[in-house]
């Protein structure tokens, strides 16, 4: 058979190997890893050999296999459901691959970070993890819980608000935060749909904040928003002193009792709470990082009358270890019920604590349990 030369450059790495076929060597990425037994590589995904029936990680020092005997996996549990057993040599079992290639989503999101001025394509990054577009697009998202896109997008929106703080100036602010024109901020707001740049930087000057609060079966309920979606819910047993709470939150921006937020905002709410609606889906304005919204949605997915831990939301996001910022995300919601952190309590027991009381929490967990009870 005649031999192709494939010059192949993992990772940056100059090198020239030689393979059965460079039409199917050329198609997956992966396959640069291991040829060169990459040991970054390890943990990213597992290969199989057709005319062994063994499976390997790449880093295996056994011979280098033809390409097209060649089957590559993204755990080794999928390497044994197709019929592949583990290689004694390099032992891939033990690489724990429960969620494989966290060290080359850790560089693609490091590289998105570095290159937060620039627009990195797709398959720029997969060279950089070692990975196929498509391979790195399912594992980023799985592991890091928004797309690459997403994520470097969060990175600008973090270092826009914190340049606002500082105190810098909007137009500064951008560009610093990698933004190549002022118009890509507005496409897609960093700080809240309702809050322009500008607003942020003055604590919501400029901003129209209306609110409603009603008595509920848990005490009083505020509703706020923009005319873009709910921006605050609050529960207390004095809606003063709620309402001292808001104008803290947006200590520059137009709050008004009279300007009342959308009359089916707080309907919703309400019949939340009265038990005659299990689910709220309503429309949010508010400024969070991207791990907040990813904890958040995570609790939207918690059904009426059920809980979860703070380890099961971290695990439902890919995040297994970030319990205490899940705990952290919980306690900085802005939006109670709607986004229903209520919902989350200690392993050991017990409601947990609250924002708005560990006892207004347990009431809330009761009420929602009884219909269950009744079932």
């Amino acid at each position: 058979m005649m031999q192709h030369e494939l010059v192949a450059r993992p990772l940056g790495t100059p090198g020239t190997v030689r393979t059965a076929s460079t039409a199917i060597a050329g198609l997956d990425p992966r396959w640069a890893a291991l040829a060169t037994r990459d040991a970054r590589a390890d943990g990213t995904f597992i290969y199989g050999v057709t005319s062994t029936g063994i499976y390997c990680r790449p880093s295996c020092p056994s011979r280098r296999p033809r390409a097209d005997r060649v089957k590559f996996f993204d755990t080794t549990t999928e390497a044994r459901q197709a019929g592949f057993r583990a290689c004694k040599r390099c032992k891939p079992d033990t690489i724990g691959m429960a969620q494989p290639g966290v060290e080359a989503i850790r560089r693609a999101s490091a590289y998105l970070a570095i290159h937060a001025d620039r627009s990195v394509s797709l398959a720029r990054l997969a060279r950089v993890a070692a990975m196929s577009p498509d391979h790195l697009q399912r594992r980023f998202k799985a592991i890091v819980g928004v797309s690459p896109r997403e994520y470097q997008a969060a990175v600008r929106a973090v270092r826009l608000r914190a340049s606002l703080r500082d105190g810098r100036s909007v137009t500064t602010a951008i560009y610093e935060a990698g933004y190549g024109s002022p118009s890509r901020v507005y496409e897609d707001p960093p700080t809240g749909r309702g809050m322009s740049p500008s607003n942020y930087r003055r604590g919501g000057a400029g901003m129209r904040i209306g609110y409603s609060a009603v008595p509920s079966p848990v005490g009083h309920i505020l509703v706020a928003a923009t005319e873009h979606g709910v921006c605050s819910v609050k529960l207390g047993d004095n809606v003063a002193a709620l309402v001292r709470d808001l104008h803290r939150e947006y200590p520059s921006a137009e709050i008004a009792a009279d300007r009342k937020p959308r009359s089916e905002w707080v309907k919703a709410v309400a019949q939340h709470l009265r038990g005659a609606a299990a689910s709220l889906d309503l429309p949010i304005d508010v400024q969070a990082t991207a791990f907040q919204w990813k904890v958040w949605r995570a609790l939207q997915q918690i059904p009426y009358g059920e809980t979860r831990a703070y380890a099961d939301v971290a695990r439902a996001i890919g995040k297994p270890r970030a319990v205490r910022a899940v705990a952290r995300a919980c306690a900085t919601n802005p939006v109670c019920l709607v986004v229903p952190c209520h919902r989350v309590v200690p392993a050991a027991g017990g409601p947990g604590g609250y924002r708005w009381g560990a006892g207004r929490k347990k009431r809330l967990l009761d009420r929602e349990q009884k219909p269950a009870k009744r079932a």
